[in-house]
């Protein structure tokens, strides 16, 4: 196997910048740049000058890491370097130039400690997240992924179903002999254990999504209500235009914000109303369109009036608009002055909050799909395990079939369509 490098830490300038090599020339071509000087011990770092040509290149801490003790599984060598761009372009010339060593491809230092086992493909996409996580709610999350959460359960669940195939294999395979012990009780447990602890990980899987990816809260209510106004203020800048003129806001409006933790984005919708004005009818039903498919929505009523095409339904909220005027009861907000915008920014977050208590351990639509083709397996299997004797090679191969969707969940099987495109997404030096 060839010989990668890369850096590893940000692009452009910074105090210290970080070249990996991973693969069986990593330690001699860092010895080379070395010039005769021993490398540091393993996992300790040392200062060393750097040469090429007799010319001094810089002066590094370095690293080494021997094969299965490293990220990658491979002998690594780590070079923290002066950060300018210029000392960074010098030394990964350097690096190339001897045979054997080249510059890596996206994601391919990751894509070779799943291909030497370790990581596996939760963990690789947990990896993913992590480096991607901008609240803390997708930093923690990201790193239960990576610490491995799924492929413990997923190996859990995937030995106790071998073992209740085992014992349903045990009854074909000895078919001519005495069974000492009917087996359909203790298949029966293990299959509903198992059933039991997929459909709330299912349950909760929306929930993680949504975690991952960002809740939605949709603002909405007839024409100048107050909409935009208080999507200004809650994002502290002019996002939407705002007028005394209703029907302002033509296209759905979104704001990127973090709500004690989690990420949530607002969305500013047209006044619902009807309309002949061919434009404004268009942004009025893209709004309600969108405000179906939010997690939530904030409808904003002025005098008592709620729109007719879209009603408050669960743990939506109802608002007075427009405070600074003093009308309305119960919940008053004001963009305008900030009135009652602590109160309803409190609001929302404590129903997202508890929403996303609900959170699975999968993250990602692939998870939620390699586990329900895993319920649906086990629920044909107990099926032909309840439908008697003669049904027991159907209710093996149906458990065979949920295993091998586990399987698929940690990257066992099923998964070389999918590497190109995960990895494409990594950084570099990743």
């Amino acid at each position: 196997m060839e010989t990668i490098c890369a850096l590893a830490s940000a692009r452009g300038k910074a105090g210290v910048a970080v070249v990996r090599l991973s693969g069986p020339l990593a330690w001699e071509a860092v010895a080379d740049l070395c010039a005769g000087a021993a490398l540091p011990p393993v996992r300790h770092a040392g200062l060393r000058r750097l040469f090429r040509d007799g010319e001094v290149l810089d002066e590094a801490l370095v690293l080494i890491f021997e094969a299965g003790h490293s990220f990658t599984g491979e002998a690594v060598a780590e070079l923290h370097l002066h950060g300018a761009t210029a000392t960074v372009r010098a030394v990964l010339r350097a690096l190339t130039a001897r045979e054997g060593v080249r510059l890596a491809e996206p994601g391919e230092f990751t894509r070779r400690a799943l291909e030497n086992g370790r990581l596996d493909l939760a963990q690789v996409e947990g990896l993913a997240d992590l480096i991607e996580a901008e609240t803390e709610a997708q930093r923690r999350q990201a790193l239960r992924v990576l610490s491995g959460a799924v492929g413990a359960r997923a190996e859990r669940w995937r030995a106790q179903l071998i073992r209740a195939a085992a014992l349903i294999e045990a009854t074909i395979d000895f078919a001519d002999e005495e069974v000492p012990t009917d087996v359909s009780p203790e298949v029966l447990t293990l299959i509903d254990a198992v059933l039991e602890e997929l459909r709330q990980v299912a349950a909760g899987a929306s929930v993680s999504e949504r975690i991952r990816d960002g809740f939605e809260v949709a603002i909405v209510g007839l024409p100048n209500a107050g909409k935009s106004t208080l999507l200004n203020y809650l994002a502290g800048r002019e996002a939407a235009l705002t007028s005394e003129y209703a029907g302002t806001t033509r296209d759905v409006i979104e704001v990127r914000m973090e709500l004690d933790g989690l990420p949530v984005t607002l969305l500013d919708t047209a006044g619902l109303r009807e309309t002949v004005d061919e434009v404004e009818e268009m942004g009025v039903s893209r709004a309600i369109e969108r405000a179906r498919q939010a997690d939530l929505r904030v409808f904003l009523r002025v005098d008592g009036a709620l729109p007719r095409d879209l009603r408050p339904l669960g743990e939506d909220l109802v608002v007075e608009g427009k405070a600074d005027l003093g009308v309305g009861d119960g919940l008053r907000v004001s963009g305008k002055t900030g009135a009652g915008a602590g109160e309803l920014v409190a609001r929302i977050t404590e129903i997202l909050e508890t929403r996303s208590r609900g959170a699975a351990v999968i993250t990602r639509e692939r998870h939620r799909l390699a586990v329900e083709r895993a319920i649906g397996a086990m629920e044909s299997a107990r099926s032909e395990v309840l439908s008697g004797a003669d049904r027991t090679e159907l209710a093996a191969e149906n458990l065979r079939r949920a295993v091998r969707s586990l399987d698929s969940l940690v990257g066992r099987v099923d998964v070389e369509d999918l590497l190109d495109e995960i990895f494409a997404s990594f950084c570099i030096g990743k």
